[in-house]
């Protein structure tokens, strides 16, 4: 009797998994064509999906008509739980970026769930926190970094940068003008960082509707800007041939001038890294001393 009902327990044991993949009440499949919509901003909040396959892409349009792209998701990512906090309608649009399959739940359906399974509001609440934690990083990504550095970011986050014995990766094809959207700069220095980017072989996107990204882009991420300004500047007097300088960016601070900071979690340990917080121990001794220097010139 023992022996049967432990079996019992076993054979119905919560699987979030097997909840997040498979039909039942309040739980659909639905699959999407490329560039088909989703749900657009403004609709009604009906439940969440989840993705089983493909792409899916995140983008969000201002007052004025000015689109932006916030994320691009892959197999085991989910989106629209904004119902689940309370809101009525959508605040982004989502489409498929290629041919997707997703698993709709019910935002009751998904409620209930969470309420009576423990593994699964666990598994919920960690997916939350690594996306905050994503967001902040994107953030933080703008407010330092060039724009050469944050497009090769994406291109690796999009790739699964990280991941363990692959040394290539293949993710859509998107446009320039959307990646100049998740970057955060114009279409002419997407362009331009691409064909750099190809040239040096870090990319690879000739054939297919797939982009290749080699692992090896890192080293953009890893390059110190100073060491790139001080090259250039030992031949003052040589101007940089026409074609070698990307289009300037209007607004914002100069990527030169801008903060160091490291891009990806997890390069902290490879070797070509340093430090950025010893950048700005230096920087900030000095402009102590300088201030230190004034006043004592006053007295």
């Amino acid at each position: 009797m023992l022996k049967h009902t432990a079996s019992t327990t076993k054979r119905t044991a919560f699987n979030p998994h097997a909840f997040l993949s498979t039909i039942g009440k309040g739980r659909d499949m639905a699959s999407f064509r490329k560039k088909q919509t989703i749900f657009a901003q403004g609709d009604s909040t009906d439940g969440l999906f989840f993705v089983q396959t493909g792409k899916v892409q995140l983008s969000v349009v201002s007052e004025a008509g000015k689109e932006a792209t916030l994320a691009i998701l892959a197999e085991g990512d989910f989106f629209g739980e904004g119902g689940l906090a309370g809101q009525l309608v959508r605040m982004s649009s989502a489409s498929a970026l290629t041919d997707c399959t997703l698993l709709h739940v019910e935002k009751k359906v998904m409620m209930q769930a969470m309420s009576r399974e423990p593994k699964l509001s666990a598994m919920f609440v960690k997916y939350l926190l690594k996306r905050n934690i994503r967001y902040q990083d994107d953030l933080v990504d703008q407010l330092f970094n060039s724009s050469e550095k944050r497009l090769a970011r994406v291109l690796l986050l999009m790739a699964h940068f990280g991941k363990e014995g692959v040394s290539e990766m293949s993710v859509p094809r998107l446009s320039q003008e959307t990646l100049a959207e998740m970057v955060g700069t114009t279409r002419s220095r997407v362009s331009f960082f691409m064909n750099r980017f190809r040239k040096l072989g870090f990319i690879n996107y000739d054939v297919g509707d797939n982009l290749h990204v080699h692992s090896t882009l890192l080293n953009v991420v890893l390059q110190d800007d100073n060491e790139i300004v001080a090259a250039r500047s030992k031949k003052p007097s040589a101007r940089p041939p026409k074609g070698l300088e990307p289009p300037r960016e209007p607004g914002g601070s100069a990527d030169k001038d801008r903060a160091k900071r490291p891009l990806l979690p997890g390069v902290a340990g490879h070797r070509n890294y340093r430090d950025p917080s010893a950048n700005f121990s230096v920087a900030h001794h000095r402009s102590i001393k300088s201030q230190i220097d004034k006043i004592r010139s006053i007295k």
